[in-house]
């Protein structure tokens, strides 16, 4: 039984790697067609039978084998480099999904590219946001910048509106520079670490961006604490947290952080906070009315 147990997992395979083998052809040679010589400055020729490139022409504009190339529309089983393949991506003018997309089938670990920041969000995010008071909700880039928050976030973390350059507020720069008996979230010691090792795992698609080594730099001097704990590696991705936080007039609340992302804004994502407790659920009525 052994034995066909492990023939009939080794045929599913081969079966799966077939199937994407012939997409990609397909998905290639789909790609190929709607790319026009004169897209690429190359003259349009004589006796051309197709209105897209050929596949030599690819080839060359690619600096790869026409063999090669041939084979790999053809969904021979060969091997592909990721240089290779961005070199063919831009070649056939893929955008970002459909450059995923030909990692994807063939095979290749996908790296996507590095995008600024975003800075702001539409009316629609806002309009989200404000939709979910009484609950505080805020939305986050990867770099903790607040690009948009409803009345109950601000006031929970006495957060405003932009910071002094003009630009966005930022959360982490918020909780590291209050004195840390006025700083609304409880329990420092194993809350912000949870934070700083969130930043570090986005930091490693920025690492040597002025922008970010900027922030890093001015914080790391603005808070030791900040700065022992970016210098201790750790990296956390987000997600469900129950937060502990005090605020002057209703007291101390007790939270659940949910993480959503959203379409069309890499590296972004909505946090909501909702009561853990009856009495947090109470009392967190209240700060709408401060």
């Amino acid at each position: 039984m052994g034995d066909v147990t492990m023939g009939t997992r080794t045929r599913a395979g081969t079966g799966t790697a077939q199937r994407r083998r012939t997409e990609l052809a397909a998905f290639l040679r789909s790609r190929r067609a709607r790319v026009t010589p004169a897209d690429v400055g190359m003259p349009p020729g004589l006796r051309r039978r197709t209105p897209g490139l050929r596949r030599e022409e690819v080839a060359q504009l690619s600096g790869v084998g026409v063999t090669w190339y041939t084979w790999l529309e053809q969904g021979r089983p060969i091997n592909a480099s990721a240089q290779v393949l961005d070199a063919v991506a831009r070649t056939l003018r893929l955008d970002p999904p459909e450059r995923e997309h030909l990692y994807h089938l063939a095979e290749v670990p996908y790296a996507p590219e590095p995008e600024a920041l975003v800075q702001c969000v539409g009316p629609e995010i806002q309009g989200i946001i404000d939709a979910l008071v009484p609950r505080p909700a805020v939305v986050y880039n990867s770099r903790y910048d607040i690009l948009a928050a409803n009345p109950v976030y601000r006031d929970l973390f006495m957060t405003p509106s932009k910071a002094s350059s003009g630009a966005p507020a930022n959360a982490l720069w918020g909780l590291f520079t209050a004195d840390e008996e006025e700083c609304p979230l409880l329990f420092r010691e194993t809350e912000l670490p949870v934070m700083v090792a969130t930043l570090r795992a986005a930091y490693g698609l920025h690492a040597g961006e002025p922008a970010w080594e900027d922030f890093i730099r001015r914080l790391s001097a603005a808070s030791p604490l900040f700065a022992r704990l970016w210098e201790s590696g750790d990296v956390a991705e987000p997600g469900r947290r129950v937060k502990v936080f005090r605020h002057a007039v209703v007291g101390e609340l007790r939270m659940t952080s949910m993480s959503l992302s959203i379409n069309g804004m890499p590296e972004c994502r909505i946090v909501v906070y909702t009561p853990e407790d009856e009495e947090t659920a109470r009392r967190a009525a209240l700060l709408r009315r401060q």
